[in-house]
C-alpha cells in the first residue's frame, strides 16, 4: 500500500530542490498562492478530480491527466466539489530541466491516455517520491532522472501526434515480440476492427503491423548478433522467428545484408577498435602527424594528386 501524505506536513515553499508526495484529498482541500511560486508544480492525477485556478481560467484534471504549473504564475488549486482527488505531484527548479522539456504555456495538462504510459509515468513519481525521502547518495540527481522521464514523456506527445490506441498496440508488440500476434487479438486489445487498425497504424507508422513487428524484432536480432556471443539462427528464435530462412530474408530487408555478413562486419569493426586502444599515446601521435603531413603534401601548391586504385 501506497503511503498518503499529508498536505499539512509540507510548508509549500520552494528550496530549489525536488520536493515530492502523495495527496488524497476531499472537496475542503484548497491551495492558494496569490503570488505565485519560484518552482515549477507537477500533478499527476491517478484519480478522482482537481482544479487548477490561473489568470487564463479555470481547467479540470482527471485520471491520466498531467498539470505543469509554470514560476510565477497566480494560482488556487484543489479538489473539485463532491469529488476526491488522488494525486502525485513534485516541485522542482527550472535550473535543473532542459528548456525544450518544458511547456511554455502558464498552465499544461497533458492526458497520458494509454494504461502502459500512465504506469510508467507513476513509477516515475514512485522513485522521485522514494529518492526524496530516502535522501541516499545522489538521491537529487536520481530525482531529476526520473523527472526527466516524465518530462520527455510529455514533450514526445506534444511533438508527435500518436493516437493513443496505436501507441498502445505498439507498446503490445513490443511486449510481445517473441508470440505470434494476430491481429483479430491485437485489433480487440486496442478498442478497434482489425480493419481500422491495419488502416490507422499504416496511416501513423508507414509501416503494417507486421512489418512493424518483424523490424521490431531484426532490430533486437541485430543487438543479440553484435553484443552477445549469440549465431544467427539462436537470435533469430530468442526474438520469435520459427523460419530461419525467413529471418534471413527480413534481416536483409532491413539491413541491406544477410546475418552472418552483418556479423562479420562488426567483428572487423571491433577488431580494428581493439587495435587502435592498443596503440600507445606516442603511436597515436606519431600516425595523426604522418597522416597531416600527408594531408598537406596532397593539397600543397594547388598540384592535382594521383592515387592508387
Amino acid at each position: 500500500m501506497d503511503r498518503i501524505d499529508l498536505p499539512s506536513q509540507f510548508d509549500g515553499k520552494a528550496y530549489g530542490i525536488v520536493i515530492a508526495g502523495h495527496f488524497q484529498t476531499d472537496d475542503t482541500y484548497i491551495t492558494s498562492r496569490p503570488q505565485g511560486m519560484d518552482d515549477w508544480l507537477i500533478a499527476f492525477t491517478l484519480s478522482g478530480q482537481g482544479y487548477f485556478v490561473t489568470p487564463g481560467g479555470k481547467k479540470i484534471c482527471s485520471g491520466g491527466d498531467v498539470s505543469l504549473l509554470k514560476p510565477g504564475t497566480p494560482h488556487v488549486y484543489g479538489t473539485e466539489k463532491n469529488q476526491s482527488w488522488n494525486f502525485v505531484w513534485a516541485h522542482f527548479s527550472s535550473r535543473h530541466i532542459e528548456e525544450k522539456l518544458l511547456p511554455v504555456e502558464e498552465l499544461s495538462i497533458q492526458t497520458f491516455e494509454t494504461g502502459s504510459v500512465r504506469k510508467r509515468a507513476y513509477r516515475a513519481f514512485r522513485r522521485i517520491i522514494s529518492d526524496s525521502r530516502e535522501r541516499g547518495e545522489y538521491w537529487h540527481e536520481l530525482c531529476l532522472e526520473a523527472l526527466r522521464e516524465i518530462l520527455m514523456l510529455l514533450a514526445q506527445r506534444r511533438n508527435q501526434k500518436l493516437d493513443p490506441r496505436i501507441e498502445e498496440a505498439l507498446h503490445y508488440l513490443s511486449q510481445n515480440m517473441r508470440q505470434s500476434v494476430r491481429i483479430d487479438a491485437l485489433a480487440k486489445s486496442v478498442g478497434l476492427s482489425p480493419s481500422r487498425l491495419s488502416h490507422m497504424f499504416k496511416e501513423y507508422t508507414g509501416l503494417s503491423v507486421i512489418d512493424s513487428l518483424n523490424k521490431m524484432r531484426i532490430r533486437q536480432a541485430a543487438l543479440l548478433l553484435e553484443h552477445t556471443g549469440r549465431s544467427a539462427a539462436e537470435a533469430a528464435y530468442d526474438v520469435g522467428f520459427q523460419n530461419y530462412n525467413h529471418f534471413i530474408n527480413q534481416f536483409r530487408k532491413w539491413y541491406g545484408v544477410n546475418p552472418s555478413t552483418f556479423k562479420k562486419n562488426v567483428r572487423h569493426r571491433t577488431s580494428g577498435l581493439k587495435e587502435l586502444g592498443s596503440m600507445t599515446g606516442r603511436n597515436v601521435r606519431d600516425s595523426l602527424r604522418i597522416q597531416n603531413r600527408d594531408d598537406q603534401h596532397g593539397h600543397h601548391g594547388g598540384h592535382e594528386q594521383h592515387h592508387r586504385p
